[in-house]
């Protein structure tokens, strides 16, 4: 499994390189909270989670950066986040990526599960934005945490459902599975 986020535009100031987990404070990381994960949630997570930074590219948990101001250049990122990312073995990637940075590398239609986040207001289906960085981390967390490693979309659908509503759609062979997830 390979878990797919985005950076955090909210960071912890830093001057020397630190482990890029600590550097992001955003809503998506506070929920993931990786400092109270078991030494084996973390070590799970340090194999199957990746971060797209903006400056960095495709950067593990453990990778030392500094703290950063940057806009995403999808264009010159592109190739450094291939080289990373094509080579790795991977059975699921589950992106919980914003759509910025969807951009910089396109995971294998066939075996993503994009995270979509969704709430229900007066009956009505809405999708919802800033707290759905919210959910991701705890989607996140959760499968870091979960007794099994989801192989197949319908795997992390059984593992998320445990926690959340939620709805599997699957790949038309050009675009990703989607796993929507109603927050309550």
């Amino acid at each position: 499994m390979l878990i797919l986020l985005p950076p955090s535009e909210k960071k912890v100031a830093t001057t020397a390189p630190t482990a890029a987990i600590k550097v992001y404070s955003g809503v998506l990381y506070q929920a993931l909270d990786w400092a109270s994960l078991s030494p084996a949630a973390q070590k799970r997570g340090e194999s199957s989670v990746v971060i797209m930074s903006a400056r960095y590219g495709a950067i593990r948990p453990a990778t030392r950066i500094e703290s950063y101001k940057a806009t995403i250049d999808n264009k010159a990122l592109a190739p450094s986040v291939a080289a990373a990312l094509d080579g790795v073995e991977k059975s699921l990637v589950v992106d919980c990526r914003s759509s910025t940075y969807k951009a910089v590398w396109k995971a294998p239609a066939d075996i993503t599960v994009e995270i979509r986040v969704s709430t229900v207001v007066d009956g009505v289906r809405t999708v919802v934005t800033h707290m759905s960085k919210k959910t991701r981390g705890e989607i996140a967390r959760w499968l870091l945490q979960s007794r099994s490693i989801p192989k197949t979309p319908e795997d992390l659908y059984a593992i998320v459902s445990e926690k959340y509503p939620c709805a599997l759609t699957p790949s038309d062979g050009d675009q990703p599975w989607v796993l929507e997830v109603i927050a309550v």
